[in-house]
């Protein structure tokens, strides 16, 4: 119990939490992203993680689409990336457990 004093008439703060502890519809499903890298990742990237595709584009960017379970599991994925040293251009959530639109444009 905190007995700490506090000033007359306040009221004990309520405690709180990081998340809403509602369940979502989407809640334990992955979410999918779009995560666009510059210059042309080769094939092997497609066999490195179950799910994952790579899309080549003529702009020279490569584009994954890879479900994640949760955000450690993105930051795991980022973290391969950054100590290859591929250049990041954008991360974009595609929604949960699926891919999406392919022909969406992503903000950069």
């Amino acid at each position: 119990m905190d007995r700490r004093r506090r000033p007359s008439g306040s009221e004990p703060a309520e405690p709180t939490t990081p998340d809403d502890p509602t369940p979502r519809p989407d809640a334990g499903r992955p979410t999918v992203y779009r995560i666009r890298v510059k210059g042309h990742l080769n094939d092997r990237w497609a066999d490195w993680r179950e799910g994952l595709s790579v899309t080549r584009e003529e702009s020279g960017d490569t584009v994954l689409t890879v479900p994640v379970v949760d955000q450690a599991a993105l930051h795991g994925l980022l973290r391969k990336l950054r100590d290859l040293g591929v250049p990041l251009v954008s991360i974009n959530p595609a929604g949960p457990g699926q891919a999406g639109d392919p022909d969406r444009k992503e903000n950069r």
